[in-house]
Order: C-alpha cells, then sequence, then structure tokens
C-alpha cells in the first residue's frame, strides 16, 4: 500500500493539487509506519521549500512534517530552514 501510495503521488510533476494537510498526512504516516521511502521525502521537502505558501500550513502540520523527516532520517536542510 504504502509503495501505491509513493508512486502515485510520485507520478506527479507537480504537487500543487494536494492540500498542505494532505502532504503533511503523508510524511507523517510513512514515518510512524517506519515506512523509508526517500525519494518521495525529497519531493514533498522540494515542493515545500518551492512554495511560496508555506503561511497555508497550519501549525499542527508543520510540525509533523518536521517530526516526520527527523524521525525517517531524512535529511533535508532546505526544508528545515524554510519551516524555522
Amino acid at each position: 500500500l504504502f509503495e501505491k501510495v509513493a508512486n502515485h503521488v510520485m507520478s506527479y510533476d507537480s504537487l500543487d493539487e494536494f492540500k498542505p494537510q494532505e502532504l503533511s498526512n503523508t510524511v507523517w504516516s510513512y514515518a510512524k509506519a517506519g515506512v523509508h521511502h526517500p525519494e518521495l521525502f525529497e519531493k514533498v521537502g522540494n515542493h515545500i521549500v518551492e512554495s511560496n505558501s508555506l503561511s497555508r500550513y497550519e501549525p499542527q502540520a508543520c510540525s509533523n512534517i518536521v517530526w516526520a523527516y527527523a524521525t525517517s532520517d531524512v535529511p533535508h536542510p532546505a526544508l528545515f530552514r524554510k519551516m524555522a
């Protein structure tokens, strides 16, 4: 199931269709389940970094995203700088 979800998300050229909560829930669920998918995390992280709409992200979503990256041991320094 996790692989199918990742393949679906990875098939998009842009993640603009996804709501911030959906992206947050996605990376959180991978981290919570202990499923390692660095390509997915890279794509989501890059999307957030390149986005000018961080204000659309609720504090809880930001917290869950940062937790997911830290828990999954997926480095994304630009994402952490953007969230700071």
